[in-house]
């Protein structure tokens, strides 16, 4: 595929993908150059611009208030044209010049019940593609949703630094906003992954932690130090990524091979209980488009648990 081809994949998806209701006049990134929207990787661009969403479900164990609680997670990886001043989905990429770049982004949908009533959450990344002119992610976003009540939370880069914002219904955490070092997210991890051919980098980081791992332990968000090792077999790579200054490690199992599809993930916070999930099933699918009632078979060959 040449860069032409590639280019009328990119144009072709930002006018089928998801319209996105956001709106947001506060610049929260300068735009700094010119940057190819598309991956310089063929088997890449045809995999990722094609017009469709990867979409896979993994059997989630959680663990919460004690006790492993059964669950289920829906992985949405799909690319789309980003605004990088307004850190939203661009309505007309074609005209948003400079402003326009191509990002990955993942919608991570976790829903799991406890006793009588259920959580559901989803946490939304939004990470370049050209890694070399912008290294971090630009966007993450985590809503919590429960029985007691929901929080959210949203961090924006801007330069240097990450603008962090939280709402919430509980006292305790109340509503918060501060700035904080920009670095590596732990939230976007998967989608480095994905963009960098299965690759994270090993050594000592600064990473911030997962934003669902803040909530659920009190937490006050912040950078933290991390190491990150990798084990490799046959047909997998394992990626073991342990803090160094809070009880937390999270280990990641990653197809060894293209396109380094997430197979399995492990989180434990020191409390006997560790969170796991395992891949059930993936297909790649336009999902935006298929919202009939005949669509619903689709659900079925994702092994979704509810038809």
């Amino acid at each position: 595929m040449n860069t032409k081809t590639a280019l009328l994949y990119l144009v072709l998806f930002s006018f089928i993908g998801c319209q996105s209701g956001q709106t947001n006049t506060t610049p929260q990134a300068s735009v700094k150059e010119v940057n190819n929207p598309i991956s310089e990787n063929d088997q890449f661009n045809k995999y990722w611009y094609s017009g469709k969403a990867e979409l896979s479900s993994y059997t989630l164990k959680q663990a919460r208030y004690g006790e492993i609680r059964d669950g289920e997670v829906v992985l949405v990886f799909v690319t789309e044209p980003f605004s990088l001043s307004k850190q939203v989905k661009l309505d007309n990429p074609q005209k948003a010049g400079n402003d326009n770049i191509s990002v990955m982004k993942l919608n991570h949908v976790r829903k799991f019940n406890t006793g009588i009533y259920d959580y559901s959450i989803v946490t939304s990344t939004f990470t370049p593609i050209n890694t070399k002119n912008h290294p971090f992610t630009l966007k993450a976003s985590t809503s919590i949703q429960e029985w007691c009540g929901h929080t959210f939370t949203q961090l924006n880069l801007a330069d240097d630094t990450y603008n962090f914002k939280q709402f919430s219904y509980f006292e305790a955490d109340g509503d918060a906003e501060k700035t904080i070092h920009a670095t590596y997210l732990e939230e976007a991890l998967f989608t480095k992954i994905r963009i960098a051919k299965g690759e994270l980098p090993e050594g000592e980081i600064n990473l911030i932690p997962s934003t669902i791992y803040n909530r659920f332990n009190y937490k006050k968000l912040d950078v933290e130090k991390a190491n990150i090792s990798k084990t490799t077999s046959e047909k997998t790579l394992t990626y073991k990524i342990k803090y160094l200054s809070i009880n937390r490690t999270l280990s990641i199992e990653v197809e060894k091979d293209f396109p380094y599809k997430i197979l399995s993930w492990t989180e434990n916070d020191g409390t006997g209980l560790t969170t796991t999930a395992k891949l059930k099933a993936s297909s790649n699918e336009p999902y935006w488009k298929q919202k009939k009632r005949s669509d619903q078979s689709k659900r079925k060959a994702l092994k979704l648990k509810y038809e």
